[in-house]
């Protein structure tokens, strides 16, 4: 369908290369117009040729829609905010609610009726720079996308963390919603009686969206890197590789045989006996399996053996916690929820679960973490010891911090150690996946974290994290989203004591401030 770039004439401003596609209904168009001159969709009357632009179809007005054709807006931006009429109310007599409105955090998302699996879905994947700087990237205008969901998909979810970042996220968050429900139309079924959205399954969306960004994403523009210009970002920081091993437990003479999987998350499997996010592993990758046996020619019993060949940068780990079965004292056939308790941990080492050949290429950049850490520590020692001597006489906190790459050359957006640090958790609460309730923990600064429930966002600390793992009513982890470890670079030039040291010792170094603020 015909991709154009057009002129937008407001009053007196002008503004030229405004991107337009015709397969996208008129309301992408005017949220586009809503970001440029604030005026919202509802106060904007938009006229190409004498024609009205309405905001379902086109209709009249698309024959008139050519390459650097001229769009008449009329309407006004909202007023401006008047002056504050209550007390300055200070950080420290707010509430722990008002406490997190005041702070620089992000806006919530509007529940629509039973929404708030994917407002959890999209609140995670936000935490992903890297995604966002893809989507900055992306353009429908690009000759090499073709139109259709996962474009309509991807420019919605531009748009929205666009407008976000401006507290404005309703308007963009009912268009995504649209596309959304183009892809999967059972999400937008609705409730015979109370004609609200039937609440979906939040793993689905969560697949949904990845599968739809990997259709049109790009690594990187090709005037930027043309080498990597045909690498699918989704595949690179997302992609799971998986060899597995089959070795006939009937007739141990049968050669062993190989396949390779590709998926976008690894699952975990929950059973009696799993504990923790390592057991759970571990289970789903070691097992028996009945399959053809072509020595025996008959179904034989195998032992599976699975390791990963390569590991993405970010690193998703679904609790595999619904199933489905007959409901209680009927035959109606529902999802079921597992309530264990399943420990996870916020940081998670992979190496084990790897191939010995992914093994090898890790080991060096793994050294590298023991050294610097081992500085580090050897470093924070001497400065303490300097500042009790008084010998410390000044402490510069301003250096940045730089880092090594996290991914090898040869494979970008990989994981070149296997070392992760947990950045956000999708929750459920109840007992279905079609009921309940989900929510977004992401990893904000240091210990503190955000817990967003649809459009309330409260402070939390890692503490509350780590109680998300299950065994009652209470919010249940069912996504796990983890990201790379960072390594510093270490220095041509050994850091002195002073670069070391953030805060001097009290006279109870074992004392830590659990209520941090960002």
């Amino acid at each position: 369908m015909p991709q154009f770039k057009v002129r937008v004439k407001w009053g007196k401003q002008k503004f030229n290369d405004v991107d337009l596609s015709t397969a996208e209904a008129p309301e992408v168009f005017k949220m586009q117009l809503f970001s440029l001159t604030g005026v919202a969709p509802d106060r904007q009357k938009v006229m190409i040729g004498g024609v009205v632009v309405q905001n379902d179809t086109w209709g009249k007005a698309e024959p008139k829609v050519k390459q650097n054709a001229t769009f008449l807006m009329m309407g006004s931006a909202d007023e401006l905010p008047s002056a504050p009429v209550e007390k300055t109310k200070f950080i420290e007599d707010m509430t722990d609610e008002d406490a997190a409105a005041a702070m620089f955090v992000p806006c919530g998302l509007e529940n629509f009726g039973n929404t708030c699996y994917m407002n959890a879905t999209l609140q995670c994947l936000k935490v992903i720079p890297e995604l966002k700087d893809a989507l900055t990237r992306f353009s429908s205008s690009d000759p090499s996308v073709v139109s259709g969901i996962p474009a309509s998909i991807t420019g919605a979810l531009k748009l929205l963390y666009r407008m976000m970042g401006k507290n404005q996220p309703d308007m963009p968050l009912l268009l995504f919603m649209k596309s959304l429900h183009e892809a999967m139309p059972h999400f937008a079924e609705r409730d015979e009686k109370s004609g609200a959205f039937k609440q979906q399954d939040a793993h689905e969306c969560w697949s949904t969206v990845l599968s739809n960004l990997g259709a049109v994403l790009k690594f990187s523009k090709p005037q930027e890197d043309e080498a990597t210009a045909q690498l699918k970002f989704i595949d690179q920081y997302f992609g799971v590789e998986q060899q597995s091993v089959y070795q006939c437990i009937e007739s141990p003479d049968e050669p062993e045989t190989t396949e390779t999987e590709k998926n976008l998350q690894v699952s975990c499997f929950i059973a009696q006996d799993v504990r923790y996010i390592h057991t759970a592993l571990k289970k789903g990758l070691e097992g028996e399996i009945e399959k053809s046996s072509p020595g025996l020619g008959r179904n034989a019993l195998y032992k599976k053996t699975t390791r990963f060949s390569r590991l993405p940068a970010y690193l998703t780990v679904q609790f595999v916690r619904f199933f489905v079965g007959k409901a209680p004292n009927s035959e109606d056939i529902v999802s079921k929820k597992i309530l264990k308790d399943v420990k996870f941990q916020m940081k998670l080492d992979m190496y084990d679960f790897c191939t010995p050949g992914l093994q090898d290429k890790m080991l060096p950049i793994r050294r590298k973490y023991k050294e610097v850490e081992d500085k580090k520590i050897a470093l924070k020692a001497k400065a303490i010891s300097e500042f009790k001597a008084g010998e410390l006489k000044a402490i510069d906190t301003s250096k940045a911090v730089a880092y090594q790459p996290y991914d090898f050359p040869e494979d970008p957006g990989c994981s070149n150690s296997g070392m992760y640090e947990l950045q956000a958790v999708l929750t459920h609460q109840g007992r279905s996946s079609s009921s309940g309730h989900y929510l977004a923990w992401v990893k904000h600064s240091g210990n503190v974290w955000l817990k967003l429930d649809d459009d309330k966002v409260y402070m939390v600390l890692e503490e509350d994290i780590l109680k998300l793992s299950g065994g009652g009513d209470w919010h249940v982890a069912y996504i796990l989203l983890y990201g790379p470890q960072r390594l510093e670079k270490l220095a041509e030039d050994v850091p002195t004591a002073e670069d070391m040291v953030t805060d001097p010792p009290t006279a109870d170094s074992s004392s830590t401030n659990d209520a941090a603020a960002p």
